[in-house]
């Protein structure tokens, strides 16, 4: 671990420039989905309770570079308060005067948000001084904010060059939980990876051949490969273009030591809708007029004994069309079985990107894994093996 916690810092006295992600949905100026505003609860909290005064800095939206009240965080506050359990003060910029006064007039056991970054062009240009102006409001910066730390942004990257800084209890538990996964993993280790297309996976497939035993391949990513192994596989969504690398990525596994699952068996339907009229079938069957929606029970089967015999699984995309019934069954039954295995102690289970989430959250099988990371663009540059500056930035402290 090469980047600081709370724990590593003397927060008493101190103002705290805390970069959160609390890019929440709102109707009608009023949070329908506050769980992005729970899950920065215990650093807030931590922070208070050491004596520490917390200064949120949070991007909203896309305002570009603009004022638009539309995206301002003032209207977040309310919820914010019933988070915390606390005053939470606002000030209308994020750097300035009106910034610096309402941070010199932070009393221990407020919390201060100030405006949304991204009204500032600079921001998402990595610009220093705009940096410098926020890290002249505190003491110590805390980046909490893993979803944006694929960014270098002068609220994620530049800022936690000027000031000591650290992990927050969410950027930390992410780190741990991906850190536990694919840097120091217990072995072996599975990893389950859907979607609709291998073109925008080809990365994240080309470092996990390298780092896992088993690498199960669902969704219309499936069909893709099933087209490069020869076979036919009707009106199926895939990527004809993409057979050759799909070879390839065949071909690689094999000299890497990992295996390749791929559906041995389909459920097949004429039309993409609920409930429509299906078949289970062998995967070289499919027919002509046939859609494959989703790997068949024969699968599953194969899916869940390589569960049972590894002890860290990561989890990014389903295994079928989870959005319709029945072509949730394979993702549902998988998802459960990881999970009772995770419940048990037997495995490790780490799951992310937002189709996923939803999956695993409709299967009920969410609450049993060990890590959901919601970071989506973040934690999949994690899995591609790439940096992300926001965590560099932290490392440098270290």
């Amino acid at each position: 671990m090469g980047w600081k916690t709370l724990d590593d810092m003397d927060l008493n006295g101190k103002r705290v420039l805390v970069r959160v992600d609390i890019n929440v949905p709102v109707v009608d100026g009023v949070v329908t989905d506050a769980t992005r505003i729970q899950r920065i609860v215990p650093s807030v909290r931590d922070i208070l309770s050491a004596g520490g005064k917390p200064i949120l800095l949070a991007h909203f939206g896309r305002p570009g570079g603009e004022r638009r009240e539309n995206l301002s965080l003032k209207q977040l506050i309310p919820t914010l308060e019933a988070a915390f359990g606390t005053e939470v003060l606002f000030a209308a910029d994020c750097v300035g005067t009106e910034a610096d006064l309402a941070a010199e007039a932070l009393k221990p056991g407020q919390v201060l948000l100030l405006e949304n970054t991204r009204f500032h062009a600079a921001e998402t240009k990595n610009d220093a001084d705009l940096a410098a102006g926020m890290a002249k409001l505190g003491d110590i910066y805390c980046n909490d904010a893993f979803s944006a730390a694929h960014r270098a942004h002068s609220s994620t990257e530049a800022i936690a060059r000027l000031l000591p800084a650290c992990a927050g209890r969410l950027m930390q538990a992410e780190l741990e939980a991906l850190e536990g996964a694919l840097g120091a993993p217990k072995r072996p280790v599975t990893a389950v990876v859907g979607g609709a297309k291998v073109s925008t996976k080809l990365e994240l497939l080309g470092n996990l051949i390298d780092k896992v035993e088993y690498l199960v391949i669902g969704g219309g990513m499936a069909n893709t490969f099933l087209v490069a192994k020869g076979l036919n596989v009707g009106k199926s969504l895939a990527e004809t273009a993409m057979k050759d690398t799909a070879a390839e990525i065949l071909a690689k596994a094999e000299t890497s030591g990992c295996t390749i699952v791929l559906p041995t068996d389909v459920v097949v339907a004429e039309k993409f809708e609920a409930n429509a009229p299906h078949q289970v079938l062998p995967a070289d069957q499919c027919p002509e007029d046939g859609m494959i929606l989703d790997a068949g029970p024969d699968s599953v089967s194969a899916i869940t004994e390589i569960f049972g015999k590894s002890q860290t699984l990561i989890w990014n995309g389903p295994l079928g069309a989870f959005e319709i019934e029945p072509f949730d069954a394979a993702t549902n039954a998988a998802a459960l079985k990881a999970a009772a295995l995770t419940r048990s102690g037997q495995l490790v289970s780490v799951a992310g990107g937002g189709d996923t989430v939803a999956a695993l959250n409709a299967s009920g099988a969410a609450k049993d894994f060990s890590y959901i990371s919601t970071a989506g663009g973040a934690f999949l540059e994690w899995m591609e093996g790439k940096t992300l500056p926001g965590v560099a930035a932290l490392e440098g402290q270290a």
